[in-house]
């Protein structure tokens, strides 16, 4: 082939790393084609952050990412990293902030301002969007590929680019049914779980505090071991537990459920206290006022809806009786629930709550330096399709963009090996 010749790529999907991914292949040269299902792309850009669109942050440890191996994640971080992702963004007209735990939002305050931008941007490059276009196969040709979408319609591709995302908010269009696209080129799939989710509890009694909140520490236990602990806002709801620690926690206790295994959630409603710090604040408070019923005590203390509960839980049944009348094994009880109170895990809320997909497609057969196919040259993966995803916070979105830039970049540069 003459290396004049412009590549035809063609990008499976118009989420977050198919849109960057388009930017950068065309800036490098390629005839971008970007094929979305729904009819309109960006859907999902549109619900992150609550609206506001949290689209990257400053502190991009590995520890933040998740997978079968989490460490596949880094070439693409390093070529593409948080401080380009801002500049970027900032070149296309975005005023960023910086907010608490480092999370980055556009000073807009609206996810539409990073869709916006994007959406113009491809115009200007004169990538061509064709929405509405479910792709059903992708056909290896001597040549390249040819992609075939929903009503029989075909477009030939030099590059083939997936990246149409995971199971995670379907109601977006991320059902998961390009996951055999991927299997069929020969790919292997991590069984995908809900992650950035909330998760169900089995106790009856959590309507009487649903809208509770705390702040304090929460640990996945499995066979009396840690397995991942987070801190922050924890909500108790009708169903189970949320908050921005419980999604951290998520995909570590789905995937040990799905072994399984008894997963139990440790709660900690007063981490910045030792338990002996604890212990004599209690025995001060007590003391103070002898008289008062059991569960008014703690009025002022924490939420006075979750005391009774609370109470009831360290085995107290007359949550009423006078402090003076609690014993010293009650009183060792209520330490143990307000530092540590368990709960057995039955389950995650639905895809449909879902925030991300933990699994997806196996990294071991893509190249993390370039995103290109081991088993397929000329395919490339970007974002949540592959099996690596991240904590709140703007992980998952800092994802997409570095894996749709390496994706994009490599696709329009790398020499055709056919």
């Amino acid at each position: 082939m003459n290396n004049k010749t412009t590549l035809q790529i063609i990008i499976v999907g118009g989420g977050a790393a198919g849109l960057l991914a388009a930017v950068a292949a065309a800036r490098h040269g390629g005839k971008v084609t970007v094929l979305e299902k729904n009819n309109r792309v960006g859907k999902k850009i549109l619900a992150t952050g609550n609206g506001r669109c949290n689209f990257t942050n400053m502190d991009m440890h590995i520890s933040h990412f998740h997978g079968s191996y989490p460490k596949f994640a880094l070439a693409a971080l390093r070529q593409f990293n948080n401080l380009q992702t801002i500049a970027f963004f900032e070149q296309l007209g975005i005023y960023h902030k910086v907010e608490e735990k480092g999370k980055v939002f556009p000073f807009s305050n609206q996810a539409s301002s990073i869709l916006d931008v994007l959406r113009y941007e491809l115009a200007e490059l004169g990538v061509n969007t064709a929405v509405e276009s479910e792709v059903q196969a992708i056909n290896k040709s001597d040549k390249g590929f040819e992609v075939v979408v929903k009503g029989g319609q075909r477009y030939f591709g030099h590059r083939v680019i997936l990246a149409t995302g995971g199971k995670a908010a379907p109601q977006l269009g991320s059902t998961g049914s390009a996951y055999q696209l991927a299997v069929r080129l020969g790919h292997r799939l991590v069984e995908p779980l809900p992650s950035l989710v909330q998760l169900k509890l089995a106790e009856p009694w959590l309507k009487q505090i649903k809208g509770i909140k705390i702040n304090g520490e929460a640990e996945v236990i499995v066979q009396d071991k840690t397995m991942a602990r987070a801190e922050g806002e924890i909500l108790f709801t009708e169903y189970g537990i949320s908050g921005p620690p419980i999604f951290d926690l998520s995909r570590t206790a789905a995937r040990w459920l799905q072994k399984g295994h008894r997963v139990h959630l440790k709660v900690c409603m007063l981490n910045h206290l030792s338990r002996e710090q604890l212990a004599e604040f209690l025995s001060r408070r007590f003391q103070a006022n002898p008289g008062k019923p059991l569960a008014f005590s703690f009025v002022g203390f924490i939420n006075k809806q979750l005391a009774p509960v609370m109470l009831k839980q360290a085995g107290i049944q007359d949550v009423q009786k006078k402090v003076s009348e609690v014993t010293a094994a009650e009183r060792e009880k209520i330490l143990n629930i307000l530092q540590d109170w368990r709960f057995a895990v039955t389950g995650t809320n639905t895809w449909t709550a879902a925030q991300v997909t933990a699994g997806g497609i196996d990294v071991r057969d893509i190249n993390p330096r370039t995103m290109e196919s081991h088993i397929m040259p000329g395919l490339f993966f970007a974002g949540e399709i592959m099996d690596i995803d991240g904590d709140c916070g703007g992980y998952n979105l800092q994802w997409a963009w570095s894996s749709g830039y390496v994706a994009g970049v490599s696709a329009a540069t790398i020499a055709m090996s056919w």
